[in-house]
């Protein structure tokens, strides 16, 4: 703060800053003015740096009279000491500290904080919703984003009519059975009925904008145990009658291997001591005697 000090004939000066805003807001892609006011100083020529303080790491935006790193294109100072940013984007949400050092002054050296925040419009969530569910069984409905910031909070809509959290202030809604997690966009049903039925969609919403996904069918069925059962028998029926003709064909010999029946013929083995040889001549078989000593 400014210290001023009266002693006889002595007048000590201490340099101080201020700010119309401490805590600015802006959309992301926007322009915004970080303020940094020298309130009083004596010094003629202070020396002014920006620093950005984010995730506990320091860097610098103005340095020995230079913009620095990617702020060089995007950013300037304004009336001696201001930062004026522009197209800021989700990187820039961070604390930034505006110090001026004034050698002449007592105080020679003061510095401000200027908290920023950038919002950013959530994208179209990502919903996931059951396509068909039996009457009385769990269904659980999803939806999330995670670009937008603030986080965003979520809300559902069946065939385009808001889903409220008490189902009891909405006649229509008194049969159902749901709960709705606004923070992590989730719909529970705890027992589905026929009414149930519908077209669900979910809408992502923070301080910079909302965003909906594509609407989606969500079928409650009736469970048919008896059309079960009828199928189940069916099937078993038909196993029955394919085994039982695979039995038949089988003691009847349909499946009899044919390599069988032709390995069961031999051809008969020829005599010892007798060769058999074809000449051209008598275009057959010759019978040639030889005899073992």
């Amino acid at each position: 703060y400014y210290l001023l000090f009266v002693f006889p004939g002595c007048r000590l000066l201490a340099v101080e800053l201020t700010s119309s805003n401490t805590k600015p807001v802006v959309q992301e892609f926007q322009s915004v003015e970080l303020s940094c006011i020298i309130k009083s100083t004596v010094t003629l020529s202070p020396r002014i740096e920006w620093k950005k303080i984010r995730d506990g790491e320091t860097s610098y935006v103005f340095f020995d009279n230079k913009m620095q790193g990617d702020f060089a294109t995007r950013a300037e100072i304004l009336s001696r000491t201001s930062l004026v940013i522009k197209n800021t984007t989700r990187m820039d949400t961070a604390t930034y500290r505006c110090e001026v050092a004034a050698p002449s002054d007592t105080k020679t050296i003061d510095e401000i904080n200027i908290q920023l925040t950038v919002q950013v419009k959530p994208v179209t969530p990502r919903c996931i919703v059951p396509k068909a569910i039996p009457v009385g069984k769990t269904a659980a409905l999803h939806c999330h984003e995670n670009e937008g910031y603030p986080k965003s909070t979520y809300s559902w809509y069946r065939n385009s009519e808001p889903l409220s959290p008490d189902t009891r202030s909405n006649a229509k809604l008194q049969n159902s059975s749901y709960t709705i997690n606004p923070t992590t966009g989730t719909l529970v049903f705890h027992a589905v009925h026929k009414g149930d039925t519908g077209r669900y969609s979910c809408i992502a919403t923070n301080d910079a904008g909302f965003a909906k996904c594509e609407e989606q069918e969500m079928e409650v069925y009736d469970l048919n145990i008896g059309g079960i059962i009828g199928g189940v028998l069916v099937v078993l029926a038909v196993l029955v009658l394919i085994t039982f003709g695979i039995c038949c064909a089988y003691r009847r010999g349909y499946f009899a291997n044919s390599k069988e029946t032709a390995e069961s013929y031999k051809a008969p083995a020829k005599p010892d001591g007798v060769n058999y040889i074809r000449t051209d001549d008598e275009g057959d078989f010759r019978h040639k005697s030889s005899f073992v000593i």
